[in-house]
């Protein structure tokens, strides 16, 4: 299976293995699939040792920020921001390359249609979400209904809709290309603080202060499941790639997995002494990780449900945690003024982004894991990029 491929695989054992459950790959397409399946491999082994240095540091906004995202190929990136706008930035030069200007309070949502990157969406306090052009900064559509601050907001993969959760306890669904709604998920008896699409576009969960998370329809917007267990606010939610589980992290110092498709428990996964702030799969659905109050994070496996790794050494809680692409890195932010890099394998800490004067919230990966965006909350984002060493001639930050 692809999704055990690493750098010690052999690749000549695992196409004998894919042939034998898919016909279709015939004996004269054996070379060619081989030939690929190395060049993937080859991908793989080419970041371990790729360390980072930082490459820009933008003054992005005048009052503090709230997000940061990338569109897939890296090229660019948005923030939000408390000053109601949401700007968009060239990752090579720095270049701001035009603003987002419209709504009348805080940007607290954004995010690119990736895979495609030619829109983006704000969600406001000002209780509208809009829809823009990444490339001409025009707006398509105002989404209006909300009767409170929307605070999380997420593209289907097939960037056919756009949800929208808010304070008011509702979820919506709008239309991209004609700008309505075209359902409304209620039932929750708090607020609304995450949400998430499943890769088929059929699915959304949402996360709740209620300690809930519920499973939609996204054609009739019927509630299927409500998930159970957790005993305070929800502060994360997530599919696998594959629709099969769903994880979800509370403030209850928790995490839990879930079947996706009859919404029973299946683990509950602890070892946290503090909230857990974030939890997130890695691209296969192999792995979780998890970020808390503690100021540490975890690694579990998926099957087994069991921690395989500990990441410590960061000196105040951490809010954001993520793969890189390839599963061969952890990135964590903290409101230690760091960002570090892990080895999901070992738990080890593979290097320290210093820098930040203040709290970092924020921080992502580009999809070829090789650039670094991390945002604080006083407006500055930095930028940080990765060379091999012998390239390298600024500073390294270790441990």
């Amino acid at each position: 299976d692809l999704l055990d491929l690493s750098p010690g695989t052999d690749v000549g054992a695992l196409v004998e293995e894919i042939r034998k459950a898919e016909p279709l790959i015939t004996a004269s397409r054996k070379e060619q699939v081989i030939h690929l399946i190395l060049r993937l491999q080859e991908k793989l082994g080419q970041q371990e040792d790729h360390k980072f240095y930082l490459f820009k540091v933008l003054r992005a906004h005048i009052l503090p920020l709230t997000n940061v995202a990338f569109n897939k190929s890296g090229s660019c990136f948005i923030t939000g921001s408390y000053d109601r706008t949401c700007k968009i930035w060239d990752t090579a030069s720095g270049e701001e390359l035009r603003t987002l200007e419209g709504h009348r309070n805080v940007v607290y949502a954004i995010a690119f249609n990736n895979p495609y990157g030619d829109k983006i969406a704000t969600g406001s306090f000002d209780k509208t979400c809009k829809l823009w052009s990444a490339e001409t900064g025009k707006c398509y559509h105002t989404f209006r209904g909300h009767t409170a601050e929307i605070v999380c907001l997420s593209f289907n993969l097939q960037s056919t809709l756009i949800a929208t959760g808010s304070m008011d306890t509702t979820a919506k669904l709008w239309d991209i290309q004609n700008g309505e709604e075209v359902v409304m998920l209620t039932g929750h008896s708090a607020e609304i603080i995450a949400l998430s699409f499943n890769t088929t576009g059929d699915r959304i969960i949402t996360g709740s202060f209620d300690h809930t998370v519920a499973v939609w329809d996204v054609g009739t917007g019927r509630k299927l499941h409500t998930l159970i267990g957790h005993r305070a606010e929800i502060s994360s939610a997530q599919f696998n790639w594959d629709c099969s589980l769903i994880v979800t992290g509370s403030m209850d110092k928790t995490c839990m997995l879930w079947n996706a498709v009859t919404g029973t428990r299946v683990a509950t996964l602890t070892g946290h002494d503090d909230e857990v702030l974030d939890v997130c799969f890695d691209y296969t659905g192999q792995r979780i990780a998890t970020s808390s109050a503690d100021g540490s994070a975890r690694v579990y496996n998926a099957e087994t449900k069991k921690c395989i790794a500990k990441l410590e050494g960061h000196g105040g809680e951490i809010s954001k945690i993520c793969f890189n692409p390839q599963g061969s890195r952890i990135l964590t932010a903290s409101s230690d003024k760091t960002a570090r890099l892990w080895d999901p394998h070992t738990g080890q800490c593979i290097q320290i982004l210093e820098g930040h004067t203040d709290e970092i919230f924020s921080c992502a990966f580009n999809y070829k894991g090789d650039i670094i965006i991390t945002g604080n909350y006083l407006g500055f984002v930095y930028t940080v990029l990765y060379f091999e060493t012998k390239h390298v001639l600024g500073p390294f930050y270790t441990c």
